[in-house]
């Protein structure tokens, strides 16, 4: 299973990578392997706002539906519309391909308060 070091981590599963003034998001190797087959994905619009720790959308797999936590507070500024009809890129890219949403962050320093990547698998060890 893959945690990139470089990525921050919530505890809902969802990475963050830091690029310069904004936040890439998605969701990790362990969810999406948890998950199953990913059938659909749904993701706010551009301009929405979000709060941390609140819903931001949803993915569903062929066993559940999951929603999707914010990690962080900000306003989406990009959303990968290629999910729309390649949900399985969450399956077969979770760090690349399957990026879900780019944010403005309302404060950068909340990313200081997710897992580093040592900790965020102590957590899915003890699952």
């Amino acid at each position: 299973m893959s945690i990139p070091k470089e990525l921050r981590y919530s505890q809902e599963h969802e990475w963050v990578r830091v690029e310069g003034n904004t936040v890439r998001i998605g969701i990790t190797d362990f969810a999406q392997s948890e998950l199953g087959d990913i059938v659909f994905v749904e993701l706010p619009e551009v301009g929405a706002q979000l709060t941390a720790n609140e819903p931001f959308g949803s993915v569903e797999s062929v066993k559940t539906v999951s929603e999707l936590y914010a990690p962080i507070s900000g306003k989406v500024v990009a959303v990968n519309e290629e999910l729309n009809d390649n949900p399985e890129y969450v399956n077969e890219s979770p760090y690349d391909k399957a990026w879900m949403i780019v944010i403005e962050p309302s404060d950068l320093s909340e990313v200081d308060n997710l897992l580093t990547a040592e900790q965020y698998e102590q957590m899915i060890n003890q699952d």
